[in-house]
C-alpha cells in the first residue's frame, strides 16, 4: 500500500490544542456519542480498571490490558489470537456505527442506493451544533449524498449522518436497527443487539469485543470499495474540517481502519485493522480510561500479535494433493487439490501438519472444481484450519456397458 509522507507534528499538536480547548467547535466535533458530565467522574471511574489478562492465547506472554474487554483475530481465519472477555455484553458507544456504515456499503453494492442519491436532513437528524455529541454538521432540512454521509459517518462520526441515512433506509431510527440487528444474526454477532444507529446510550444497546471483530472482518472483505474510506485522516464539509480520531491512521502506516468510541459509560473504545506484509489482523479495546490509552493499547496488541505470529503455506498452489477414486466413469480417478492458495496464521516456528479427507462414493459424472474433500491442518495436535480439495478434471461418466461390468466388479470386489 502506497503512503504519502507527512509530518507527525501538527497532527500531535492538534490533538494536544483541542484536548485543551474543550470549548471549541472542533473539541465539539471530536466528541462520541455522548460528553461526559464530568472529567474528573470519568477519570474516577474508569481509571480503576486493572490490567486485564488474556482468557485465550495461542502464544505465550500475550500482554494484560486496562480494558473491560480485548481481543487480537487473524482477518484471514478469522481465528481469535488472544482476547480478555471477549463475549461480554458491553455499551459499544460510536462503534456502532461500523454496522451503519455496513450497512450502507452493502446497499451500495446491490445498487439499493447510489453514491449520488440525496438524504435528507429532519430536525430529528439535525445536530444543533452543541458539545454534547460528534456531528458532520449536516443543515437542517438540507440534503447530502449518500457518499458524503457515509464519509460522515466513518471518518466524522456523525450522530446526524448515522441518523438521516436511517430514515432515508428505513423511515426511522427504530425501523433501522432491525435491520442492524437482522445483519448482526446473520454475521454470527451473538453477543449484540442494537436500539439505533449511532451508539447513544441504552440499556439494550450492547455488543461484545468478539462480535465486533466479526463485524470489522466483514466490513474488510465485504467493502472493498468502500474500505479505503477508513483509512482517511479527515473529511471537509459544510466548510468544517474534521480529522479521523482513530490516532494510529497518523503513526502507523500499516494500520487502515476501522473505529472509534467514546461515551462516559462505554468508556474509549477502538476497532483496528492492520496490514503487515501480508498478514492482517484486527484489534478491538473496550472500555479503557483515555483516548490515548486505546491507541496505546491497540499498538500493544498489534507488537505482540506480529512478534508471535507467521503466516505459513501448509499446501503450495497447483499441488495435486491426493487421487481420489471415481465410480461409473470414463476414468477410474482425479487428482485432488487446492482450489485456491491457502494460508495459516500460525505461532512463529511452529510445525504444522496436514490430514486429507475425501469425499465417500464419488461417482461420476465429476465436474473439474467441485469439491471432493478437504484437508484440515493441525499443530500439536489441535486443529489450525482446513480448505477444501477440488477435482482438477472433468470426469465423464461412463457408457451402460461400461457402468455394468463396474456393477458387477464391485460386487466380486474387484
Amino acid at each position: 500500500m502506497q503512503t504519502k509522507k507527512f509530518s507527525i507534528f501538527p497532527v500531535l499538536f492538534a490533538v494536544a490544542v483541542s484536548a485543551m480547548l474543550p470549548s471549541s467547535a472542533a473539541f465539539a466535533a471530536g466528541r462520541h456519542a455522548t460528553k461526559p458530565a464530568s472529567h474528573k467522574k470519568v477519570s474516577a471511574a474508569v481509571n480503576t480498571q486493572p490490567p486485564l489478562a488474556a482468557e485465550t492465547a495461542l502464544a505465550g506472554n500475550p500482554p494484560a490490558l486496562p480494558a473491560k474487554a480485548w481481543l487480537l483475530m487473524d482477518f484471514d481465519s478469522g481465528e481469535v489470537l488472544a482476547s480478555a472477555n471477549a463475549d461480554e455484553s458491553l455499551p459499544p458507544a460510536s462503534l456502532t456505527k461500523m454496522m451503519t456504515s455496513y450497512i450502507v456499503e452493502q446497499a451500495l453494492r446491490s445498487g439499493k442506493l447510489k453514491p449520488t442519491d440525496l438524504v435528507s436532513v429532519s430536525l430529528n437528524a439535525w445536530c444543533r451544533g452543541s458539545s454534547t455529541e460528534s456531528c458532520m454538521y449536516l443543515p437542517l432540512n438540507s440534503q447530502a449524498t449518500v457518499i458524503d454521509i457515509l464519509r460522515g459517518i466513518i471518518i466524522q462520526s456523525g450522530n446526524d449522518a448515522s441518523k438521516a441515512i436511517a430514515e432515508h433506509m428505513a423511515g426511522s431510527e427504530e425501523g433501522f436497527a432491525k435491520i442492524m440487528n437482522a445483519e448482526a444474526l446473520r454475521l454470527g454477532m451473538m453477543h449484540t443487539h442494537f436500539m439505533n444507529p449511532t451508539g447513544l446510550p441504552d440499556p439494550e444497546h450492547k455488543s461484545s469485543a468478539h462480535d465486533l471483530a466479526i463485524l470489522a472482518r466483514a466490513i474488510i472483505r465485504d467493502s472493498v470499495d468502500y474500505y479505503p474510506i477508513y483509512a482517511e485522516r479527515e473529511f471537509k464539509y459544510n466548510g468544517i474540517k474534521q480529522g479521523n480520531r482513530n490516532a494510529l491512521l497518523y503513526t502507523d502506516p500499516s494500520v487502515d481502519g476501522l473505529k472509534t468510541g467514546h461515551t462516559q459509560e462505554a468508556g474509549f473504545c477502538l476497532v483496528t485493522s492492520s496490514n503487515r506484509n501480508g498478514m492482517r489482523l484486527i484489534t478491538v479495546i473496550l472500555n479503557t480510561h483515555s483516548a490515548q490509552a486505546r491507541a496505546d493499547e491497540t499498538r500493544t496488541l498489534l507488537g505482540w500479535g506480529y512478534s508471535n505470529f507467521e503466516k505459513v503455506t501448509p499446501i503450495q498452489p497447483n499441488t495435486v494433493v491426493t487421487t481420489a477414486k471415481v465410480s461409473f466413469g470414463k476414468a477410474d480417478t482425479v487428482a485432488a487439490g487446492l482450489g485456491a492458495p491457502w494460508m495459516l496464521t500460525v505461532p512463529r516456528g511452529q510445525q504444522v501438519q496436514t490430514s486429507v479427507t475425501l469425499k465417500s462414493g464419488l461417482e461420476a459424472p465429476v465436474t473439474k472444481g467441485s469439491v471432493i474433500g478437504k484437508v484440515v491442518a493441525t499443530s500439536n495436535g489441535k486443529p489450525m484450519g482446513e480448505a477444501p480439495l477440488v477435482a482438477q478434471a472433468d470426469v465423464e461418466r461412463a457408457g451402460l456397458l461400461l457402468r455394468t461390468w463396474q456393477h458387477v466388479a464391485k460386487l466380486f470386489g474387484k
